[in-house]
């Protein structure tokens, strides 16, 4: 069949925690034709209604994938999924990317992401770090996430620089310019 795979990773506001804030997730592009493609496509595309979850429930049942492309349909349903707010339904279908393919950065990223839209933000530091460490194709959206993670713990600093980062990474995505328009950077003077 032939199907290569690269990564590519779609926006999406999930958090309503943080005002205009929404976590990033990246999704998983899978070429070939078939319905994994239709999945991905859906997922890439910014979708989020259930009929395009169908296309992917029909490539994890019926098409023959290989290991990463099977990984990344579990992530780009997990993602569809995230866009709805069904997080319990996408860290399944996250883990179970990661069960077969440990080393795909997006199934820890987004992980992470759906930790943070239910508010577990301590538990979703390991996942986002450990995507940042594979390698992701758009790490700007791995450190924005983390920021919002930092941010749910009350961590301005540690969320502030994340928000740089990610900003320094992608300086033409506004969403992490947006977040540090918010904070106000002083310095102080330390008595000697």
């Amino acid at each position: 069949m032939g199907r290569r795979l690269s990564t590519l990773a779609a926006l999406a506001a999930i958090s309503a925690a943080f005002a205009a804030a929404g976590s990033a997730h990246g999704a998983v592009t899978v070429i070939g034709g078939g319905m994994a493609e239709a999945c991905s496509k859906a997922a890439v595309g910014g979708q989020s209604d259930e009929r395009f979850e169908e296309f992917c429930d029909l490539a994890l049942e019926t098409e023959f994938l290989n290991a990463r492309d099977r990984a990344g349909t579990y992530v780009n349903r997990g993602v569809l999924r995230m866009r709805r707010a069904e997080y319990p339904r996408a860290i399944a279908d996250f883990e179970q990317a990661i069960m077969m393919k440990p080393d795909l950065g997006e199934g820890h990223v987004n992980r992470g992401a759906a930790l943070i839209g239910q508010k577990r933000y301590a538990e979703s530091l390991p996942a986002i770090d450990r995507g940042l460490e594979l390698g992701v194709e758009e790490p700007a959206k791995a450190y924005y996430n983390r920021a919002l993670a930092h941010e749910g713990l009350e961590d301005a600093r540690s969320a502030y620089f994340d928000y740089q980062k990610a900003q320094e990474l992608a300086p033409d995505w506004p969403a992490p310019a947006e977040q540090l328009a918010r904070f106000s950077v002083t310095t102080r003077t330390v008595p000697q």
